[in-house]
């Protein structure tokens, strides 16, 4: 069992006689010290979180993440009013399917307690909640896209940090900076769960704060750029590409079921992911509008948001800050995949933390080949976003909760059912109905098509496993010209072989805003 310093907190809290949820256990290393001196309650403080506030810390600080510096560049490409209806419409969208997924965990749990199943030494996952409800064709289709979108999600961390740190040194190029990220990324391997991640949640929302509010003010200070157009929309793969990026953005809700499995109440879930939502809106658009409004379409060959800013000390923090922040992300969205293989090699109620750890190493293997191949991090996270997120967060939770609920039996034996606000199950349904329709269209079919169009094009244009995708390249040197000058350079770094003779510089540029999308 774990140790009596971490479950002191969670014996004190009582789960309400309504709905049968279980306390949950953390497995640690045995031995642990069970005195209640300054280092328990200093354990306590930083490390043992279940309350409603550390679900809303972690919901707000895993939803934000580095998308927060590509907003901007969907708003080149959406324009200013839709970009911001795009972003009130997705997080009302999102707010709705995380509901459904808590109340369908609930549902999950309640009934296997009723069959004195035990949960206290074992995490349940969105895919065991499918497999419980509705059978296991639905926990394969979830398993397969939860575990393929939370693998995309880690490598996009992997290529934001390396991304992010080449702005402040860039003495390295990009995919060294990714090895070394990746090694680092590792150490999230002796997180036992999210259960575990008190401080390190609270800390990222404080820095992706920091970093929205520093874009917003940093951008009205500078103030226009010369001649600043604003052009968007002008394609129809420039606009479902930043629609995407924003539905991938409100869709961080993929670990949503073990964020409330950590919880002393989850049933307490409920509205929390929407008051984050909430919260995470003051922080998105202000700093989006206000890049957009200063750089316009400039953003469009620049996705990451920081390229376009003078650098300065306040800069160079907010780029600090948002690496932490990435390592946290990270955690969060490698830590269901550490669970889902400690299930499958049989470690998963393995008592000793450092057995767990050496096990979950193989997790980020490919992860860190993958942030290698592909680091094309603002069109992968659109490509993501249609092809992954659209299933994973949106479409089968609002599928699956009305295949569960499609009996008036199970209706009336819900552990919970809608509120009156959305007119109950028949508002349900139409809900439901509508979240599919609009995401397998407008999300998957139209996303789908402009994301990987816009994703091939950067690989048709720097190849695969390119050293240092969009970084500045190096001028020539002044031999290389007739007359000694050297103003030409070529527009990608670790891109292709430079051509036998110079393009026009005008011609080089033009090549250049037409095809680096992405950071």
């Amino acid at each position: 069992m774990a140790s009596e310093a971490a479950n002191g907190s969670l014996a004190n809290e009582k789960a309400p006689e309504t709905v049968g949820v279980g306390r949950y256990v953390e497995m640690e290393q045995d031995g642990g010290d069970s005195s209640t001196g300054v280092k328990s309650r200093l354990s306590g403080l930083l490390w043992h979180g279940g309350s409603a506030y550390d679900a809303w810390f972690s919901c707000a600080s895993n939803q934000v993440a580095q998308v927060l510096l590509t907003l901007p560049y969907s708003f080149s490409q959406l324009g200013m009013v839709s970009g911001i209806l795009f972003q009130l419409f997705y997080g009302l969208m999102g707010s709705w399917t995380a509901y459904l997924i808590s109340v369908l965990y609930v549902e999950y749990r309640t009934r296997k307690e009723r069959e004195k199943a035990d949960f206290r030494n074992h995490v349940i996952q969105w895919f065991e909640v499918l497999d419980g409800l509705l059978g296991k064709h639905w926990r394969n289709v979830g398993l397969a896209f939860n575990c393929t979108f939370l693998l995309f999600g880690s490598v996009i961390q992997l290529i934001a940090c390396a991304s992010n740190i080449y702005y402040i040194n860039d003495k390295l190029d990009k995919r060294t900076w990714t090895y070394i990220f990746g090694a680092c990324c590792a150490t999230t391997v002796f997180i036992p769960s999210f259960h575990n991640y008190r401080i390190w949640s609270f800390l990222g929302l404080v820095m992706t704060t920091y970093t929205a509010w520093y874009l917003a003010i940093a951008s009205l200070i500078h103030g226009q750029v010369d001649g600043v157009k604003h052009s968007g929309p002008t394609k129809m793969v420039l606009y479902f590409t930043g629609a995407t990026n924003i539905l991938y953005t409100f869709g961080g809700h993929a670990v949503t079921v073990e964020i409330m499995h950590a919880m002393w109440r989850p049933q307490k879930f409920k509205a929390i992911y929407l008051l984050a939502t909430l919260y995470v809106l003051t922080l998105t658009l202000p700093s989006a509008a206000s890049v957009y409004w200063a750089f316009g379409d400039e953003l469009l060959t620049h996705s990451n948001a920081l390229a376009l800013l003078p650098r300065t000390a306040f800069r160079d923090a907010a780029v600090v800050l948002m690496l932490v922040h990435q390592f946290i992300t990270f955690g969060f969205a490698c830590t269901p995949l550490y669970f889902v293989w400690e299930k499958l090699v049989g470690l998963h109620d393995c008592r000793s933390l450092c057995k767990r750890a050496a096990a979950r190493l193989p997790v980020v293997v490919p992860i860190w080949f993958l942030a290698i191949i592909f680091p094309f991090f603002g069109p992968i996270n659109s490509a993501v976003g249609s092809l992954l997120v659209s299933f994973t967060v949106y479409i089968i939770p609002a599928l699956a909760h009305m295949i569960t609920f499609r009996s008036a039996t199970a209706r009336e034996n819900a552990v919970e059912a809608p509120p009156r606000l959305v007119g109950r199950w028949t508002g349900t349904y139409m809900i439901n109905a509508f979240v599919v329709a609009w995401v397998l269209v407008v999300g998957f079919g139209f996303g789908g098509w402009a994301s990987m169009t816009n994703f091939v094009r950067q690989i048709d244009t720097f190849g695969l496993f390119t050293k240092c995708y969009q970084c500045p390249p190096p001028p020539l040197p002044p031999a290389a010209f007739p007359g000694g000058h050297s103003n030409i350079t070529m527009p990608f770094a670790g891109g292709h072989p430079p051509a036998a003779a110079p393009a026009p510089a005008h011609s080089l540029h033009h090549h250049h805003r037409h095809h680096s999308h992405g950071i």
